[in-house]
């Protein structure tokens, strides 16, 4: 019963478990999680998952005739468990990004967040729209930062690309591939910036995730000579306030979403890449 409860806060049904038992390997190359929950890191090594053919609410035991049956809890069980409560902090982006609903984790320590979300999951209208508009709004303000940028940085030969990569950064210090992808890449010759735009409908578990690697970043880009900066939108980001402080903490530059905060990025770009206005 309570694996049905996670499942259904998660709204992460049975083709969803069919598919992260059927390609278990690719999302979980090490046979264990690494995610971050309250800007820690932690790792959890998986008992039984995958399990061999399909996953289903039957093998589970949780159908329609087994439900109210007592059960105890199977290594599948608590490993399915964890993934609910904890999928979408991987620090696997890509993980995390297959796993996006399962942040419930998230809530635990505090009661009104969780009363509130818990409440809100069980009178859930549209599984398929909420979660599309809120990509298609964080899409938006995306595209509105690059295009402000593209309008109004005025250096010669920039290059500004969504979604790039910054040479020679990756998710881990111990991946020797998957570069990490940052919303907006901005360059000139050898000289980078990765900019994450963070829009006020960005679930928990993203921006805490987001917090949490801030610094190994942060470390990685400085290593190299690059910069980081951050544009934060909306009440519902600042109401984040551990996460968001860390995010400034480890950025060269963070703005809110404003014209003229964006003016401010643009100055600071300018005198990155053309220092004392050259």
């Amino acid at each position: 019963m309570f694996l049905k409860h996670l499942i259904v806060l998660a709204d992460f049904g049975g083709e969803m478990i069919k598919r992260v038992n059927g390609n278990f390997n690719s999302l979980f190359p090490l046979n264990r999680l690494e995610y971050l929950w309250s800007l820690q890191n932690y790792s959890y090594q998986f008992n039984s998952l995958p399990v061999p053919g399909q996953l289903t609410n039957t093998k589970l035991g949780i159908d329609g005739k087994k439900i109210l049956q007592n059960q105890s809890l199977s290594l599948v069980h608590k490993d399915l468990i964890v993934i609910l409560l904890f999928g979408a902090n991987s620090l696997n982006e890509k993980t995390a990004e297959v796993l996006a609903k399962c942040e419930i984790g998230n809530y635990l320590g505090q009661p009104d967040k969780l009363d509130k979300f818990i409440k809100q999951r069980y009178i859930w209208v549209s599984r398929i729209t909420s979660g599309s508009q809120s990509n298609t709004l964080g899409q938006i303000a995306q595209n509105f930062v690059k295009q402000y940028l593209q309008d109004n940085l005025d250096v010669r030969d920039i290059n500004i690309v969504p979604n790039g990569h910054l040479p020679g950064v990756r998710h881990t210090e111990e991946s020797s591939n998957g570069l990490t992808t940052f919303d907006i890449i901005v360059c000139k010759e050898e000289k980078f910036v990765a900019i994450e735009v963070s829009f006020q409908v960005t679930t928990n578990s993203v921006i805490e995730r987001k917090a949490g690697q801030a610094k190994s970043r942060f470390e990685q880009i400085e290593g190299a000579g690059y910069k980081m900066a951050y544009v934060i939108d909306g009440a519902g980001n600042f109401e984040r306030e551990n996460a968001i402080r860390n995010l400034c903490t480890y950025s060269h530059c963070t703005v809110a979403f404003s014209h003229d905060e964006l003016n401010v990025l643009c100055e600071f770009l300018r005198n990155y890449f053309v220092p004392n206005n050259e």
